[in-house]
Protein backbone atom coordinates (compact mmCIF):
# COMPACT_ATOMS: atom_id res chain seq x y z
CA UNK A 1 0.00 0.00 0.00
CA UNK A 2 3.23 2.36 0.84
CA UNK A 3 4.51 1.53 -2.43
CA UNK A 4 1.15 1.93 -4.04
CA UNK A 5 1.09 6.10 -2.55
CA UNK A 6 4.55 6.64 -3.38
CA UNK A 7 3.85 6.02 -7.28
CA UNK A 8 0.88 7.97 -6.94
CA UNK A 9 2.87 10.86 -5.88
CA UNK A 10 5.51 10.67 -7.81
CA UNK A 11 3.43 10.10 -10.90
CA UNK A 12 1.40 13.09 -9.80
CA UNK A 13 4.64 15.24 -9.12
CA UNK A 14 5.27 14.01 -13.01
CA UNK A 15 2.74 15.24 -14.43
CA UNK A 16 2.31 18.59 -12.71
CA UNK A 17 5.29 19.04 -13.76
CA UNK A 18 4.50 18.46 -17.25
CA UNK A 19 1.74 20.88 -17.15
CA UNK A 20 3.93 23.30 -16.64
CA UNK A 21 6.51 22.81 -19.05
CA UNK A 22 3.64 22.65 -21.70
CA UNK A 23 2.85 26.04 -20.21
CA UNK A 24 6.36 27.50 -20.48
CA UNK A 25 6.33 25.90 -24.17
CA UNK A 26 3.15 27.80 -25.37
CA UNK A 27 4.64 30.83 -24.37
CA UNK A 28 6.62 32.55 -27.06
CA UNK A 29 7.97 35.19 -24.44
CA UNK A 30 9.01 32.52 -22.04
CA UNK A 31 11.31 30.41 -24.30
CA UNK A 32 14.56 32.79 -23.26
CA UNK A 33 14.61 31.83 -20.37
CA UNK A 34 14.06 28.10 -20.86
CA UNK A 35 17.96 27.83 -20.46
CA UNK A 36 18.45 30.08 -17.55
CA UNK A 37 15.29 27.75 -15.99
CA UNK A 38 17.47 24.64 -16.28
CA UNK A 39 20.58 26.06 -15.02
CA UNK A 40 19.04 27.29 -11.61
CA UNK A 41 16.71 24.04 -11.46
CA UNK A 42 20.64 21.91 -11.99
CA UNK A 43 21.88 24.52 -9.49
CA UNK A 44 19.30 24.18 -6.54
CA UNK A 45 19.29 20.31 -6.63
CA UNK A 46 23.44 20.33 -6.70
CA UNK A 47 22.55 22.71 -3.79
CA UNK A 48 20.12 20.78 -2.14
CA UNK A 49 21.91 17.66 -2.33
CA UNK A 50 25.22 18.57 -1.93
CA UNK A 51 25.33 21.38 0.75
CA UNK A 52 21.80 21.74 2.52
CA UNK A 53 20.69 18.18 2.87
CA UNK A 54 23.52 16.93 5.02
CA UNK A 55 23.61 19.99 7.09
CA UNK A 56 19.98 19.07 7.86
CA UNK A 57 21.17 15.54 8.50
CA UNK A 58 23.72 16.40 10.26
CA UNK A 59 21.37 18.99 12.50
CA UNK A 60 18.90 16.29 13.00
CA UNK A 61 21.54 13.84 13.89
CA UNK A 62 22.97 16.11 16.66
CA UNK A 63 19.41 16.53 17.85
CA UNK A 64 18.75 12.42 18.38
CA UNK A 65 21.78 12.86 20.33
CA UNK A 66 20.65 15.14 22.91
CA UNK A 67 20.34 13.91 26.45
CA UNK A 68 17.43 12.02 27.31
CA UNK A 69 14.42 14.40 29.15
CA UNK A 70 11.23 12.56 30.42
CA UNK A 71 9.66 14.25 27.58
CA UNK A 72 11.76 14.31 24.44
CA UNK A 73 12.82 17.14 23.05
CA UNK A 74 13.16 16.84 19.33
CA UNK A 75 10.59 17.33 17.79
CA UNK A 76 10.13 20.57 19.82
CA UNK A 77 13.46 21.76 18.27
CA UNK A 78 12.05 20.11 15.46
CA UNK A 79 8.43 21.94 14.30
CA UNK A 80 9.64 25.31 15.07
CA UNK A 81 12.91 25.25 12.36
CA UNK A 82 11.19 23.63 9.97
CA UNK A 83 8.44 26.45 10.27
CA UNK A 84 11.35 28.74 9.90
CA UNK A 85 12.78 27.38 7.15
CA UNK A 86 9.58 27.40 4.97
CA UNK A 87 8.31 30.68 6.23
CA UNK A 88 11.86 32.20 5.22
CA UNK A 89 11.73 30.11 1.88
CA UNK A 90 8.32 32.15 1.40
CA UNK A 91 8.91 35.26 2.52
CA UNK A 92 12.50 35.59 1.41
CA UNK A 93 11.45 37.99 -2.21
CA UNK A 94 10.34 40.23 0.78
CA UNK A 95 13.07 39.83 3.46
CA UNK A 96 15.32 40.74 1.19
CA UNK A 97 13.40 43.54 -0.83
CA UNK A 98 13.34 42.04 -4.12
CA UNK A 99 11.03 43.30 -6.42
CA UNK A 100 10.50 46.60 -3.99
CA UNK A 101 9.28 48.99 -6.80
CA UNK A 102 6.81 46.48 -8.13
CA UNK A 103 5.51 45.92 -4.79
CA UNK A 104 5.07 49.93 -3.65
CA UNK A 105 3.40 50.23 -6.93
CA UNK A 106 0.90 47.65 -6.05
CA UNK A 107 0.03 48.17 -2.73
CA UNK A 108 1.41 51.46 -1.97
CA UNK A 109 3.52 49.70 1.02
CA UNK A 110 7.47 48.95 1.30
CA UNK A 111 8.89 45.48 1.92
CA UNK A 112 10.83 47.10 5.28
CA UNK A 113 8.77 45.39 7.99
CA UNK A 114 9.18 41.62 6.12
CA UNK A 115 12.15 41.09 8.20
CA UNK A 116 10.83 42.28 11.63
CA UNK A 117 7.54 40.15 11.21
CA UNK A 118 9.02 37.02 9.83
CA UNK A 119 11.48 36.92 13.10
CA UNK A 120 8.57 37.71 15.56
CA UNK A 121 6.83 34.73 13.57
CA UNK A 122 9.83 32.29 14.27
CA UNK A 123 9.66 33.71 17.78
CA UNK A 124 6.11 32.64 17.82
CA UNK A 125 6.60 29.32 16.99
CA UNK A 126 9.90 28.60 19.28
CA UNK A 127 7.56 30.27 22.03
CA UNK A 128 4.73 28.16 21.24
CA UNK A 129 6.73 25.06 20.97
CA UNK A 130 8.36 25.79 24.60
CA UNK A 131 5.24 26.03 25.93
CA UNK A 132 3.68 22.65 24.62
CA UNK A 133 6.93 21.07 25.91
CA UNK A 134 6.60 22.47 29.18
CA UNK A 135 3.14 21.77 29.36
CA UNK A 136 4.08 18.42 28.62
CA UNK A 137 7.02 17.95 31.02
CA UNK A 138 4.50 19.57 34.17
CA UNK A 139 2.25 16.64 33.86
CA UNK A 140 4.14 14.21 33.10
CA UNK A 141 5.69 15.34 36.41
CA UNK A 142 2.27 15.57 38.32
CA UNK A 143 1.22 12.17 36.98
CA UNK A 144 4.34 10.55 38.95
CA UNK A 145 5.63 8.95 35.60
Amino acid sequence: MRTLARATGLLGCVALAGYAATIILRDPTLHPSIPGMLIWFAGALLLHDLVLFPLHAAADRALTLLPATRVPLVNHVRVPLLGAGLTFLVFLPGIIRQGEPVVLGASGLGQEPFLARWLWLVLGMVAVSALVWVVRVTRRSAAGG
